[in-house]
């Protein structure tokens, strides 16, 4: 099975530290023309963004497809109600390595396909519904959310609350140590995302703040 993939750097390590299969050849696309034009069985866009073309450039492909896209259910992102082989997955920083990944399928779209392709893969996976976050970073990202209230009425301080969460919990992070990780506007992107639809979702204030210092920074 010939697998392209279009990927930053720590995609790149993350992806490499999963198992690797002999079954499976690795054609690593330098830019997104490159990843279109390659002829692979599969096609991986973790540099998805969403808007334009990309989608429509993709699907022209005729393959299996799976978007790195976690704020942006599918209604968002597609138009198209047809079934196609779209799938969105999650590989924000640190979560393309755990060993379950998280995957949604556009409408209808036949799931038997993801099982073939993650057994020949040899990865372990989970098929969940299409809303904004999926799972794991709706859950990572209400965390966060919390963690800056508390921070915002001056309960406490980022590294208290880190180690108060690490050590109740046994979380492998805190809720700053992994905003830290996955970038905070990923976290206010989702959040902004999900309180589209439920108000309980909406962030902090200071959330909000940091995370427009932090792009006006880049």
């Amino acid at each position: 099975m010939k697998i392209a993939i279009l990927a930053g750097d720590d995609q790149k390590k993350e992806w490499l530290l999963k198992p690797q299969s002999a079954k499976v050849e690795q054609l690593w696309a330098k830019d997104f023309t490159e990843l279109v034009h390659t002829q692979a069985d599969v096609y991986f866009d973790l540099l998805f963004q969403p808007g334009g073309e990309r989608i429509n450039e993709l699907l022209k492909t005729a393959a299996p497809v799976f978007i790195n896209e976690v704020s942006h259910s599918f209604p968002d992102l597609i138009k198209n109600t047809e079934p196609v082989s779209l799938f969105r997955l999650n590989a924000w920083p640190g979560f393309l390595k755990r060993d379950i990944v998280e995957l949604a399928a556009h409408g209808k779209s036949k799931t038997d396909i993801v099982n073939e392709i993650f057994s020949v893969l040899g990865w372990r996976h989970k098929m969940v519904s299409d809303i904004p976050g999926l799972i794991s970073a709706r859950v990572i990202a209400m965390v966060i959310n919390e963690a800056y209230y508390t921070l915002q009425e001056q309960v406490s301080t980022k590294e208290e609350i880190d180690i108060a969460m690490k050590l109740g919990t046994n979380y492998p992070f805190g809720p700053f140590e992994w905003s830290s990780i996955i970038g905070l506007n990923n976290i206010y992107q989702l959040l902004t995302k999900m309180s589209e639809r439920d108000l309980k979702y909406q962030p902090a204030e200071l959330l909000r703040k940091e995370s427009e210092q932090q792009m006006a920074w880049h």
